[in-house]
């Protein structure tokens, strides 16, 4: 198969976008949060772990400890036993009380509102830090790569990397930035929804005709 131009791949992610938002009209963060606090402990919490899973264990979390200087002074056994669900939960806790830590110490408090300053909480990598830019502040900083993000970017020909950082610096300049977070929300809800990571829904898929391997898979069946 012919090695796709740039020009050719930007048109096609256009195509891809638009099918997945007519698809997902509503298509949003599926992690409750109501403040940019709360989304940031609820993504540090989603690693390795379901959003279903998160959103049980945020609401009497956030109940407990509801601000960024409650988080620093918890008692370690208390909010490990709080979050221990989530799996991971002893390095979760150390990021969590790190990065409310530095949020009280630097920021009164408050959750900043630049990737520079959110990487140097501690325990905050980049995928968090676009999450709350994107979901908390709507800015458009970079894009999520999550497992879906990865898997769908792949799978869809977007790109060919692998590496989470090298996926996010692929997809930038074929994504309009205005559209960055939205575009992550998009490749979740189908990777949940239709393209499963074992047995896709490709009968049904809403962006088939734009994907590669459909793509090879209907030039093999009219060649016969």
């Amino acid at each position: 198969m012919a090695r796709e131009t740039k020009p050719a791949r930007l048109e096609r992610a256009s195509k891809i976008i638009k099918g997945l938002e007519n698809a997902y009209p509503d298509a949003h963060c599926e992690l409750n949060h109501s403040n940019a606090l709360e989304l940031l402990i609820a993504t540090i919490l989603s690693a390795q772990c379901t959003d279903k899973r998160v959103n049980m264990v945020t609401p009497e979390l956030f109940k407990r400890y509801p601000s960024a200087a409650a988080f620093a002074g918890a008692n370690q056994d208390e909010l490990e036993n709080a979050i221990k669900s989530t799996g991971f939960f002893r390095n979760k806790t150390k990021s969590i009380r790190a990065a409310c830590s530095a949020l009280v110490e630097k920021h009164g408090g408050q959750v900043p509102r630049t990737m520079e300053e959110l990487l140097a909480l501690g325990g905050v990598g980049r995928k968090t830090a676009n999450v709350v830019l994107g979901n908390a502040f709507n800015i458009n900083t970079g894009i999520v790569v999550d497992t879906h993000v990865a898997r769908l970017s792949l799978r869809l020909g977007l790109t060919r990397e692998t590496a989470p950082e090298k996926i996010e610096l692929a997809l930038m300049p074929i994504v309009p930035q205005e559209k960055w977070t939205l575009f992550s929300h998009l490749l979740i809800w189908h990777g949940r929804r239709r393209c499963f990571a074992r047995n896709p829904d490709c009968a049904n898929c809403e962006v088939a005709r734009l994907c590669p391997r459909i793509g090879v898979k209907t030039k093999l069946a009219q060649a016969r």
